[in-house]
């Protein structure tokens, strides 16, 4: 009996570029209050809304909008112009049109793999634009099953890997963010792979369970069969 059914995948910054759009479109809106503060104290306070925004907006492009606006509104005490509204949300908006860029050795280790495990995209964000993004990679049939979820944590783990696939115990969740894909897939029972990228939300640093039996950290997903190769002969 092999060791390991199933693989999840996140999906941001894992298949596919997303991280470095923030960071060109948080430039845009420091430059768009470039008169009422500077451009660090503008980016703290930015990080600080999203923060406290989580519970309630979740996770990504139209929270983050909203974050900017809010900020906006905090920094100028309520003075912001209404053009400088219309601006945040036309840089918002353009976050949801930005192309998709498959990293390195993404498509040819999906093919690889898809047919001898069971894959499957586990994601966080917003709906539509996780859907867009899928589509326009070209990734989509790779993929027994998607899961776009609200947030990750070991109980979400649990129920994906529960429903779909043979338990936690007989899958292995793969992704860039220690804190929402690998801590707790471990947590969960799963093993978790750690492909590091190099950018990453600063919210999503955490420390590596460095002494967990079931972490591992690879360069790039090209070494995922190494892994998996290494798992099923121990």
């Amino acid at each position: 009996m092999r060791p390991i059914t199933a693989i999840g995948f996140d999906a941001d910054d894992t298949l596919w570029q997303n991280e470095q759009y923030y960071r060109l479109t948080e430039e845009h809106f420091v430059a768009l209050l470039g008169d009422f503060a500077e451009g660090a104290h503008v980016s703290e306070r930015l990080l600080e809304a999203e923060r406290r925004n989580l519970s309630q907006y979740g996770f990504g492009i139209k929270g983050f909008t909203l974050s900017m606006i809010e900020t906006a509104i905090e920094i100028t005490e309520g003075n912001v112009p209404a053009k400088t509204i219309a601006k945040i949300l036309d840089i918002g908006r353009d976050l949801l049109s930005h192309p998709v860029e498959t990293l390195p050795q993404v498509e040819d280790t999906l093919k690889a793999l898809n047919g001898h495990y069971l894959l499957v995209l586990i994601t966080k964000g917003d709906l539509f634009d996780q859907e867009r993004k899928l589509a326009q990679s070209g990734l989509g049939d790779l993929f027994d099953a998607v899961e776009i979820v609200s947030d990750k944590n070991a109980t979400t783990y649990r129920r994906i890997f529960s429903k779909l696939a043979d338990g936690p115990e007989r899958a292995m969740m793969v992704g860039n963010s220690l804190k929402s894909d690998i801590v707790p897939a471990i947590a969960a029972g799963a093993w978790g792979v750690f492909v590091p990228h190099a950018l990453t939300w600063v919210l999503e640093h955490v420390d590596a369970p460095a002494d967990a039996p079931r972490f591992r950290q690879i360069e790039h997903l090209g070494h995922l069969q190494g892994v998996l190769d290494e798992i099923r002969s121990a």
